[in-house]
């Protein structure tokens, strides 16, 4: 049996040495690098609908988001 998400929760991730705060809600999730006020966030709906992709790729562009290397230089597979 799973619980029901009621209320936002916050975990600490640290990734390549520099520590985050992932904060789960209802709504959605943001990741904020730690000091920081600005960071990524997205509503459960569009990674649902599947607008997950937009919305970072917004989020990035406009909050001069870090790109890893990999991602950074067209290193996925293509389709």
């Amino acid at each position: 049996m799973t619980t029901k998400l009621q209320q936002a929760f916050k975990r600490e991730i640290d990734l390549n040495g520099e520590k985050y705060t992932l904060t789960v809600s209802p709504e959605g999730f943001k990741l904020v690098q730690k000091g920081k006020r600005k960071g990524i966030e997205l509503t459960w709906t569009s990674i649902v609908g599947g607008d997950a992709a937009l919305a970072s790729a917004l989020n990035a562009s406009t909050l001069g988001a870090r790109v890893p290397m990999s991602q950074a230089h067209g290193s996925h597979t293509k389709h």
